[in-house]
């Protein structure tokens, strides 16, 4: 083995990939194509003079002696990140506004995401409703918002679309003759409104029994027997049940999830980057 030094893009190809188990949402979070990523990987491997990842059609792992490399390779770039700082002598930093709607129980996996990408840049983030953090992002308070399609805005860039449903506890019956109790969030929330207009207009009665001021306090209370929730299914705990076709509930539309950010550049991009490819990863699975 020469003493040719380690190409450090091809240390990071290999440590996203490893993150995401996916050459192709590795080459998301790195603004690359998934072929530029394979050569990389191969690339290392030959410089390292063993396997890193074992390759299947169906998913990718990493070799024993990938996983042994693994740590050294996070504590190289993490130097080397130091380093730059040093000499730049200020943190950078990006404010990120998530819609509560989209982060769900997800938020510290993705918050470890970006930190564990760029463990130098000084990340805020702030939780809101859609309308609230596209507010924010117009006066310019923040950097990027990433939020459900909002009535109005016909910009941002679409990370995904994701299916919703109307969620109740296991065993949960709708009273007799009674409107159909709903669990909200508070006012505004774009989600609480299109399913208003939607049971207006299947002439479903409905009223609000409980009205939260986070997904977590709408997700606890349709556990809890009080209600019905429109909501991702990723929100709820493991047992919710989708009741819209056993109630004759009307369909909810797949609703796209937008990035819209003023960042163009920089550490602060490729963090971004890759929030959007752990994001996609959560909403596709």
């Amino acid at each position: 083995m020469t003493e040719r030094p380690l190409d450090l893009d091809a240390v990071k190809a290999f440590i996203r990939v490893a993150e995401f188990g996916s050459f192709t949402r590795a080459a998301e979070a790195m603004q690359t194509t998934q072929a530029a990523v394979s050569l990389k990987l191969k690339r290392l491997e030959d410089r390292l003079g063993f396997r890193l990842v074992e390759r299947t059609p169906r998913y990718v792992e990493l070799s024993a002696r990938g996983a042994t490399f693994l740590e050294h390779a996070r504590e190289l770039l993490e130097v080397h990140d130091r380093a730059l700082s040093a000499i730049g002598g200020t943190r950078q930093r990006l404010t990120i506004g998530i819609s509560d709607h989209v982060a769900g129980p997800d938020l510290p996996a993705l918050i470890a995401r970006m930190n564990s990408h760029d463990p130098e840049l000084l990340i805020e983030v702030r939780i809101a409703s859609s309308g609230e953090l596209l507010q924010s992002f117009d006066r310019r308070e923040l950097d990027t918002v990433i939020v459900r399609l909002h009535v109005g805005r016909n910009d941002g860039e679409v990370l995904a679309e994701e299916r919703l449903g109307w969620f109740a506890a296991p065993g949960w019956q709708p009273r007799a003759d009674e409107p159909l109790p709903l669990a909200t969030l508070a006012e505004p929330c774009g989600v609480r409104a299109m399913a208003g207009r939607l049971l207006d207009a299947a002439a479903v009665p409905w009223r609000e029994v409980f009205v939260g001021g986070g997904v977590a306090a709408v997700s606890a209370a349709v556990m809890a027997g009080i209600g019905v929730a429109a909501l991702a299914p990723r929100m709820l705990p493991f047992g919710a049940v989708d009741v819209g076709a056993r109630l004759g509930l009307p369909g909810l539309p797949r609703l796209p999830v937008l990035l819209h950010t003023r960042v163009r550049d920089g550490r602060p991009l490729d963090a971004l980057a890759a929030l959007s490819a752990a994001f996609r990863t959560v909403v596709r699975g």
